[in-house]
């Protein structure tokens, strides 16, 4: 199939410090028209359509990487900033599944800014034959006051497809089938519907989870939103890079209390069987794409405000010229969202969850006019309601494995649920 793409013209130009990439984000703009990816106050923001494409199916990733390329074929840029995110971007998030009802999409702003160390840079985006409505030709007016957001007030959380005590019950089964040698690991997902007083500014939840995980990669595509501490992968010049994140404690905020429980993390032979499933997914995936695969011997422990993880940095040289997403579609999805062998573990998944993910665990991030970018998992994560806009669905899953235990698996899913809670909460 073909899709139309666009013919647009690109202009990137450095602009002086406009303050935090978060706060500058439009009031007067639809949620699924904000887009963000931002790190430690670096990263990128967006808002504004100036191109869309939407895609399902198991086609979904190759449907929108030759839609990329033509876009980038017909582009007339203008970029004189020349830096890792500036020039002409597409924000995008996958469907976890093939079969889910939820399309895919990549979606170019009208107007990004970035900001690498001390570099800032704006671009605006338009097409090349300028659309008949003006509404739509937004400015990167950096100097114009932004609206704050506003709290969506009283916050009733309720459960989503499974409630605590089944979805307990689905992984004593999910156990039951690892212990008979059916597969090694699954990953079991369960989601909370959050109902809000009044209608979700999604810029209040991007303000709150960029204040308290502000080392994890705060993201919004079309409605998805979330604080990722995964990168599925970064390619940046023929360097590609995935960080893989699988074992987990939840933290108690006493310091002491917590390095002890840092140690116990690491030398968990559960938690290290699990981290050993998804760091193996992840480089046997990325070889037949790079040479010099390097894979730590062993795992470090992430420390995040909530929980600590045992994390792996997996990196290795591109050498066949592929972009970044057609590396994330060959990554996805990992043993960190999945399981192993992955055709087993979708499988029991599909049996046991009893929801459709959407856009939940696929790959979120953006790429570039060279397919350079970063696509991280949409991982601690909120989908807002299209048709309700007082109605958010949040996620979280977890790692099975034989030891694992059904009540301390539902408080890790807990505890995971924490970023997206308290953002909402304020």
């Amino acid at each position: 199939m073909t899709i139309p793409a666009p013919r647009l013209r690109v202009h990137t130009r450095t602009v002086a410090d406009p303050g935090a990439l978060l706060d500058l984000l439009p009031e007067n703009v639809p949620a699924t028209q904000l887009a963000a990816w931002v790190r430690d106050g670096e990263g990128i923001v967006g808002w504004g359509e100036a191109a869309r494409v939407d895609t399902s199916g198991e086609e979904r990733f190759a449907q929108a990487e030759r839609w990329w390329a033509d876009v980038v074929a017909g582009a007339e840029v203008d970029d004189q900033v020349r830096v890792y995110g500036s020039g002409l971007v597409a924000f995008g998030s996958f469907a976890y599944a093939a079969d889910s009802t939820e399309d895919s999409c990549l979606i170019v702003p009208q107007v990004i800014v970035g900001r690498r160390e001390d570099t800032w840079w704006a671009t605006t985006l338009s097409e090349q034959s300028p659309p008949s409505d003006p509404a739509r030709n937004q400015r990167a007016d950096l100097s114009a006051p932004v609206q704050a957001p506003r709290s969506p007030g009283l916050v009733v959380f309720a459960d989503g497809a499974l409630p605590g005590p089944r979805w307990q019950a689905a992984v004593a089964c999910a156990v039951e089938r690892i212990t008979a040698g059916d597969l090694d690991k699954v990953v079991l997902a369960r989601d909370l519907v959050a109902e809000t007083e009044c209608p979700i500014d999604l810029r209040w939840v991007l303000t709150q989870l960029g204040a308290s995980y502000g080392r994890t990669w705060v993201f919004a595509v079309d409605g998805l939103v979330g604080a990722t501490p995964e990168m599925l992968v970064r390619l940046e010049r023929g360097l590609v890079t995935s960080r893989v994140l699988a074992g987990t404690i939840r933290r108690t905020g006493d310091d002491e209390r917590d390095l002890a429980l840092a140690a116990s993390l690491a030398r968990s032979s559960k938690d290290l069987e699990e981290h050993e499933y998804a760091v193996r997914s992840v480089g046997d995936a990325l070889n037949p794409y790079c040479t010099s695969v390097s894979v730590p011997e062993s795992p470090f422990v992430l420390h995040l405000p909530n929980v600590m993880h045992l994390a792996t940095d997996v990196a290795g040289r591109l050498v066949n010229g592929a972009t970044s997403l057609e590396l994330a579609a060959s990554l996805h999805p990992s043993a960190a969202v999945c399981g192993t062998p992955k055709p087993d573990a979708d499988g029991l998944i599909a049996d046991l969850e009893q929801m459709d993910r959407g856009r939940y665990a696929g790959p979120v991030g953006w790429m570039d006019a060279s397919g350079d970018g970063e696509w991280g998992i949409a991982l601690r994560s909120g989908a807002l309601d299209r048709e309700v806009p007082t109605r958010m669905r949040l996620f979280a899953g977890c790692g099975i494995v034989a030891g694992s235990d059904p009540a301390a698996e539902l408080a890790e899913s807990d505890a995971k649920l924490v970023p997206m809670r308290s953002a909402l909460q304020g």
